[in-house]
């Protein structure tokens, strides 16, 4: 992460572009520092890699409808929005309709630009002590280079005391009838009605995510635990694929796959849902980490697309 820059644009800006002559991303700082589109110009045609955010979507600043958005400073739900931690007390605000705090704040509040290059983009977020009673702050490195997209996020502690974090991206994939997901994977948690995590267990044998799953056949909400940092997804019947590729600490890819809607969400992330009311259970990992004052933790995922003849 870079320390006292300078930012160069105003966080509200509708949508900034860059470019590698292959590839366009639309990035919306104000949309919680999301990615809107991610394509290729190929023969005349344009291919999306990633679902692209509509208009409506920019306009209203629903990060949820982006085509990414960042998960810091955890991925997934925090049940009821509460959990101790170094003796503390931690209370989020909760609301009937996100009553377990999901995703954090990044896609929450506007990013701000700190650099800005034809093929690259820098994005800060910081936050201030408040219900989350630790300041910290975001960065996101974005760029292109030959068609592939690479995306670098960071977490700083800027507090005086330890802060648990978890972080990763949530990426939307269009979804067509034969669209096929490959990640080499050991194990899921199962989950209650609220999407919580009850009980680790091996995938089932029917829909097994090393074995390969399509991805209209599956009703996933599921984080996938013991996974190899790798991912293909290919849409056979258009002849691509694109290849999603993570750093440690991203050791976990939750897997969502709505029924009968036209796109699914393969995510990298640090940390299972609920991670930070969940301890580390013998062999099985939450992925929590806890950073100490002024420390800092950062990955980046590759996505490399390719045709397939």
């Amino acid at each position: 992460m870079t320390k006292n820059s300078t930012a160069v644009a105003e966080p509200h800006a509708a949508l900034v572009s860059i470019s590698d002559g292959i590839a366009a991303v639309e990035v919306a700082p104000a949309v919680g520092g999301a990615v809107a589109s991610y394509r290729w110009l190929y023969d005349g045609a344009v291919l999306d890699w990633l679902r692209p955010a509509a208009p409506a979507a920019i306009g209203g600043r629903d990060a949820s409808a982006m085509a990414c958005f960042p998960l810091v400073p955890y991925s997934n739900r925090i049940r009821g929005g509460r959990f101790e931690f170094a003796g503390r007390s931690i209370e989020l605000p909760s609301v009937p309709d996100d009553p377990h705090h999901e995703h954090g704040h990044g896609w929450r509040r506007p990013w701000t630009i700190v650099r800005h290059d034809a093929n690259a983009i820098t994005l800060r977020y910081r936050h201030a002590a408040d219900s989350w009673p630790w300041s910290y702050e975001a960065e996101q490195a974005i760029s292109l280079a030959d068609g592939r997209l690479c995306v670098t996020l960071a977490v700083r502690n800027l507090s005086d005391a330890p802060m648990p974090v978890g972080f990763g991206l949530h990426p939307y994939f269009p979804s067509t009838p034969w669209t096929h997901v490959q990640a080499p994977v050991s194990g899921m948690w199962e989950t209650d009605a609220e999407v919580l995590p009850t009980r680790h267990v091996l995938p089932p044998a029917g829909a097994d995510p090393s074995i390969g799953v399509d991805v209209p056949e599956v009703d996933f909400d599921t984080v996938f635990t013991g996974w190899k940092r790798h991912a293909r997804i290919a849409w056979p019947e258009q002849g691509r694929q694109l290849d999603i590729e993570a750093e440690a600490p991203l050791d976990f890819l939750v897997l969502y796959t709505p029924p009968g809607e036209p796109f699914f969400c393969a995510e990298p992330v640090s940390n299972i849902t609920d991670a930070f009311n969940r301890g580390d259970d013998g062999d099985i990992s939450t992925g929590r980490i806890v950073l100490a004052p002024g420390q800092a933790q950062s990955a980046t995922v590759r996505f490399t697309p390719s045709l397939v003849v």
